[in-house]
């Protein structure tokens, strides 16, 4: 249209009206290309585990494009109105992919490494005790260390009914179906699952970390025998010390019950 203006050509009206519209159309053209960038990088966001239960939400950001892509022209009166439309509808999604991905990153996986980290029995390295001794010491710690566990278990059982809430408390267009209840059930048991598996984690370190400081140095003194590091560990420590030990410590994870 610019070329055939140039040479004085005559042009339509309606090629006309698009020319002296040259600028707004642009400008039109780059928002809405910025919308879908934006919908892609904040979909990019989401992890993968929170995937199935956001699909309803994914389908109605999806739901507020389409009229772009079906029945909207250039020429549509209501262009700006979509704008404003599909822009607060990616900001609430936006805001809702960071509150989730906030609650997992640092209420739930962070207490699920600090509970597979946790060890339930300590050994100091420049100390021999009796059998006794070393049974309530560790007794002690393990009742302070359970504390603790029990306390990461209740972290993370409030973190995923917050995450839940504020999944379902998103609202959704009319023509969108909500969040299922079994894919609801299937992120809490995933949950529930990895918090089984940090307390394996912890209890099976424990054990071992008793295993490698037995088998390290003397940990254990006894009126009748000293433990030598290159002697074989003592019966009396087999039956007395590290089976309570390892009972109790086995207790202590028992007692962290399942969240649902």
């Amino acid at each position: 249209s610019k070329c055939l203006d140039r040479m004085t050509i005559d042009i339509p009206d309606s090629a006309r009206i698009v020319l002296f519209q040259e600028e707004k159309f642009k400008n039109y053209y780059n928002e809405l290309h910025w919308a879908l960038n934006e919908y892609d990088k904040v979909r990019s966001k989401i992890i993968p585990v929170t995937l199935m239960v956001l699909r309803p939400h994914l389908r109605d950001m999806e739901y507020k494009l389409r009229p772009g892509m079906i029945t909207l022209t250039w020429t549509s009166m209501n262009i700006d109105a979509y704008k404003a439309h599909i822009h607060a509808g990616l900001r609430r999604f936006e805001e809702l992919v960071t509150n989730i991905n906030d609650i997992i990153e640092n209420r739930i996986e962070k207490n699920l490494k600090i509970v597979s980290k946790t060890l339930l029995v300590d050994l100091p390295d420049s100390q021999s005790f009796t059998v006794e001794e070393f049974v309530k010491m560790l007794e002690k710690h393990i009742a302070k260390q359970s504390t603790l566990l029990q306390g990461k278990n209740l972290e993370i059982e409030f973190a995923v009914r917050d995450l839940v809430k504020v999944i379902s408390a998103y609202k959704l267009d009319g023509h969108v179906e909500g969040v299922s209840e079994g894919e609801i059930s299937k992120l809490k048991k995933h949950y529930n699952h990895f918090m089984y598996q940090a307390l394996l984690h912890c209890a099976k370190n424990s054990m071992n970390a008793l295993k490698k400081r037995i088998g390290s140095r003397p940990v254990i003194e006894s009126t009748h025998l000293i433990i030598k590091q290159t002697a074989r560990t003592s019966p009396v420590l087999n039956r007395h010390g590290v089976n309570d030990i390892s009972s109790t410590s086995t207790t202590t994870t028992a007692t962290v019950q399942p969240f649902f």
